[in-house]
């Protein structure tokens, strides 16, 4: 969250990546030694909200702060002999904070996890590790793809609002999604896992670091196909 603040952006994705990494397996882990436990929900759930919550926001915070014109803005004031008046060189952007609407959503939504007897073995709606690898890929595409139309898409505001409004209405929308955590690696058990894991790598060999936008959205239509089937 420092880093992104300071305006690292690059080095806040890798270090969200990291903390997935690990909130991937953490659950496998404490399966495998037995400490499996309601603290461990709750932490799980407060390393979330930071991790996958607040660290996702600001980088779309910073980077509404530099995309194009800025639209929505006020001036500090200054209170000088008992008036106030503005500040020309504090003037403060309103547009950017648009960005924070995933943090809010991130909180909602991992609230309402820990609360929703429905996803003890699968999800509803999009997990949010899964929102953050779509924000955190915006600045690793813009550092290391030399794909033009991604990267003008990720320079464009009305783009960044979009994925914004997107990604808060994925993560609580009524769409049951499926579990990427293994309990055991049986092929009839994780046959969709399977199958989204062949896709995801053949994405990144292909496409690389913007490919991770697409991954997410596989995992959506994925699940989407899963739940057609069921019925």
């Amino acid at each position: 969250m420092i880093f992104a603040i300071k305006g690292d952006l690059t080095f806040a994705a890798f270090f969200v990546l990291l903390g997935i990494f690990f909130d991937f397996f953490d659950g496998f882990v404490a399966r495998l030694l037995n400490v499996q436990g309601e603290l461990g929900k709750q932490l799980d759930s407060l390393a979330d909200m930071v991790t996958s919550g607040v660290v996702p926001g600001v980088l779309m915070y910073k980077l509404l702060e530099k995309s194009q014109e800025h639209t929505l803005w006020f001036k500090k004031l200054s209170c000088t002999v008992g008036s106030w008046v503005p500040v020309d060189d504090k003037t403060i952007y309103l547009f950017p904070f648009i960005g924070l609407l995933i943090t809010l959503a991130a909180a909602y939504r991992l609230a309402n996890f820990n609360i929703d007897e429905r996803q003890t073995s699968s999800f509803i709606g999009l997990p949010t590790p899964a929102m953050a690898l779509v924000i955190i890929s915006l600045p690793l595409i813009q550092m290391y793809s030399d794909n033009s139309v991604a990267l003008y898409w990720i320079q464009n505001k009305y783009a960044l609002i979009t994925i914004t409004v997107i990604s808060s209405i994925l993560m609580n929308i009524n769409i049951p999604l499926f579990s990427l955590k293994f309990k055991n690696f049986g092929i009839k058990d994780n046959a969709i896992v399977y199958i989204f894991l062949l896709v995801s790598i053949l994405l990144l060999i292909f496409l690389q670091v913007v490919a991770i936008p697409l991954i997410i959205l596989t995992y959506v239509l994925l699940s989407i196909i899963q739940n057609l089937m069921k019925k």
